[in-house]
């Protein structure tokens, strides 16, 4: 039995290069891939800056979860990423300001490293539509 799937892409070139979707739909979750703070080239936005490297990449999940349909209000969980686990009081604001009446089941992990040494958080989000 093929599964029906619904995908959405940013256009970064991590997604060609890997393989993989920005988010994909079966049913009615949605699994938001690992997502940075960068602009549709890849490019880091706001390097050392790890609280708007986190707006970035919720803004991001945002984006890619409105071209299903849906928003950051369906989200139910977050795995947060990060290359500074002392900074994680700069994540939590902008998690924070984002999800604080939504109140997702969350993960943060502190990690040696991401794939280009300027980035300094990965989100991973799941919804339910």
């Amino acid at each position: 039995m093929k599964i029906k799937r619904n995908k959405t892409f940013s256009g970064t070139p991590w997604e060609a290069k890997f393989g993989y979707a920005r988010a994909v739909q079966v049913g009615d979750a949605v699994h938001v891939s690992g997502t940075t703070g960068t602009d549709p080239s890849g490019k880091v936005l706001a390097p050392g800056d790890m609280y708007a490297q986190t707006v970035e990449a919720i803004r991001n999940i945002e984006s890619a979860l409105q071209r299903l349909g849906l928003g950051l209000e369906h989200v139910v969980r977050t795995r947060i990423y990060v290359t500074q686990i002392d900074r994680w009081e700069e994540v939590a604001k902008a998690h924070g300001e984002s999800f604080g009446q939504i109140h997702p089941a969350t993960s943060l992990i502190g990690v040696a490293r991401l794939i280009d040494p300027e980035m300094l958080v990965e989100i991973e989000a799941e919804a339910v539509a």
